[in-house]
């Protein structure tokens, strides 16, 4: 049983693996470690997770928004609570992503969802990473970004007169209430990131357009310009980069920028790398197994395969076998 996720800060994915290869599907609100507790993420995993794969796992693949340093050990902790695990890998979001695009490739891959992030990857591991910066001094185009160009303009009176008036009777936000939100509740990157339905339902108009391609050029200018664009290959995941795919392509195609794919998002992606990667570890363990007994058999005359087998799994090692049997 392996548990695979890729946990945003809106969202989380959960994949669970059996034995026979069949994948089940569950999800719960977003766990960013930065906003919540240690305890919240043991009580989703006890909700969401726990009755779909029961308590003893094999492995668990967690890609996490917010886990770097202390943060990393809180969602470590929280699945050491709830399950009995041979092995837990805690990774960044952004190894994910890169993961899911590329697999064993180069590439530039980049996260357009409530945040946004990039990096260039080399198939193994992320090299170069522009920092993300959060919702305050970065994460451009990505939902929290989008919401917040359109509450400047609501706020500033910079909106067409039209579309002031159908945010307003939606909403019903005042500037209080604005301000109540993004500088006094918890979690304001959320709240931002609300807004982007009434963006996707107005992509007939230029105001709108307009402050898609601003933000994306953006994001391509400050994020994605940083790396050798010019000879990778440059994808993207997340819900951001897929509702407004058509908006992001023309963007990229005007700054010569070659696109590999867009995924709304890299769970089921991932899924198929680990379990491709555990597939190859297993056949690469059997042919090493299969080298090591043929050699305990060819230096210690023995002729039952099974025999040399358990000989070497006693001792460890060919030549501590060898030497034993002697």
């Amino acid at each position: 049983m392996v548990i695979i996720a890729d946990s945003g800060s809106t969202k989380v994915d959960f994949r669970v693996v059996d034995d026979n290869g069949k994948v089940h599907k569950t999800a719960c609100r977003g766990l960013n470690p930065v906003y919540v507790s240690g305890q919240d993420i043991q009580d989703a995993l006890k909700a969401s997770v726990l009755p779909v794969s029961g308590k003893k796992v094999d492995a668990v693949y967690f890609y996490g928004a917010g886990v770097i340093g202390e943060t990393a050990d809180k969602v470590r902790n929280a699945f050491t609570e709830v399950f009995d695990y041979d092995l837990i890998y805690v990774e960044s979001d952004m190894l994910g992503a890169a993961r899911a695009l590329f697999g064993d490739r180069a590439g530039i891959a980049c996260i357009l969802g409530t945040g946004s992030n990039s990096c260039c990857y080399d198939g193994r591991k992320i090299v170069h990473n522009v920092r993300s910066g959060g919702f305050i001094l970065g994460d451009e185009a990505g939902g929290a970004d989008l919401g917040k160009r359109l509450l400047k303009a609501y706020v500033k009176g910079l909106m067409p007169a039209s579309l002031e008036q159908e945010f307003r009777e939606r909403y019903k936000l005042d500037y209080a209430a604005i301000v109540r939100h993004v500088y006094r509740e918890p979690e304001p990157g959320r709240f931002l990131g609300s807004f982007s339905p009434f963006l996707d339902e107005h992509l007939d108009d230029p105001f709108v357009v307009s402050l898609l391609v601003d933000a994306f050029n953006d994001f391509i200018r400050i994020n994605v310009m940083q790396y050798d664009y010019g000879h990778l290959e440059v994808g993207f995941v997340g819900s951001i980069a897929s509702v407004y795919k058509d908006v992001l392509e023309k963007c990229l195609d005007d700054a010569g920028i070659q696109l590999s794919s867009i995924m709304s998002s890299p769970i089921d992606a991932l899924v198929h790398y680990h379990t491709h990667r555990r597939q190859q570890e297993a056949r690469n363990s059997g042919e090493l197994m299969d080298k090591a007994v043929a050699l305990v058999m060819a230096r210690t005359g023995i002729s039952d395969r099974e025999q040399a087998r358990q000989l070497l799994l006693k001792f460890g090692s060919v030549a501590k076998a060898v030497e034993n049997y002697k």
